[in-house]
């Protein structure tokens, strides 16, 4: 290394470094691969499966798909933003997750509730709202720890910036 690499590396403290690092490490960059894979295909083999019955699926059904298109897509497109920046993103990746995990959960909960209400039993219907709910909060609780710890970053960023000046 350069005297100037040396000098620049004293200047950013271990505790950022080491954040920064896992941030843009080769197996977190592997991980949004792998959601971005996982979205566009599940989104590609629905549409295809949709495309190839032979009789139009209910209307029921095709707004399920379209939903579950959707879903994939934004995985897809999401995985396709993270993947693109290649600087620190100080967790706003993990707070966009958290907001379309929890959009996605909260649709598929109400759905699943409203078709379990539909179709009458009182056991299904329990059955839904408890699993609804419980994905919910867990959702809610995920989107409240990803906006803690973007704070976290970048109350630390700014920190070392007002050291650095």
């Amino acid at each position: 290394m350069s005297e100037p690499d040396d000098a620049a590396r004293r200047a950013v403290p271990e505790r950022l470094e080491r954040v920064l690092a896992t941030e843009v490490s080769l197996r977190s960059r592997l991980r949004h691969v792998a959601v971005g894979l996982a979205g566009g295909c599940g989104a590609a083999v629905i549409a295809v499966l949709w495309a190839t019955e032979p009789h139009a699926p209910p209307p029921r059904t095709r707004v399920v798909f379209a939903g579950l298109i959707a879903v994939g897509l934004a995985w897809a497109v999401f995985a396709g933003w993270v993947l693109s920046r290649r600087r620190p993103l100080f967790a706003r990746d993990r707070v966009l997750s958290a907001r379309i995990a929890l959009a996605a959960t909260v649709v598929t909960a109400s759905a699943g509730v409203a078709l379990a209400a539909v179709r009458g039993g009182t056991a299904g219907l329990v059955a839904t709202t408890t699993g609804g709910v419980v994905l919910t909060a867990a959702a809610m609780i995920t989107l409240v720890r990803a906006r803690r710890r973007r704070r976290e970053l970048l109350r630390l960023r700014d920190a070392l910036r007002q050291d650095a000046s």
